[in-house]
């Protein structure tokens, strides 16, 4: 039987929700073992001087956790 953990990520990007989307995931990745998915709770972009500076994404990460 799996036990599955769900953590919350927020990871930024300067290019666009889908890149911070995948740089999120990667970190993720990097720290724990067993990724299965993803939920992305919000997004939010930063503004400065008229123009979108950062996109921002905050997901929910699942994982299994070991026996």
């Amino acid at each position: 039987m799996s036990v599955a953990k769900v953590i919350e990520v927020i990871a930024q990007s300067e290019k666009s929700f889908e890149d911070a989307a995948q740089q999120g995931i990667a970190r993720a990745t990097d720290s724990l073992s067993d990724v299965t998915g993803a939920w992305i709770k919000d997004q939010k972009v930063i503004v400065s001087g008229g123009k979108i500076t950062e996109y921002r994404v905050v997901m929910k990460v699942s994982f299994i956790l070991k026996d």
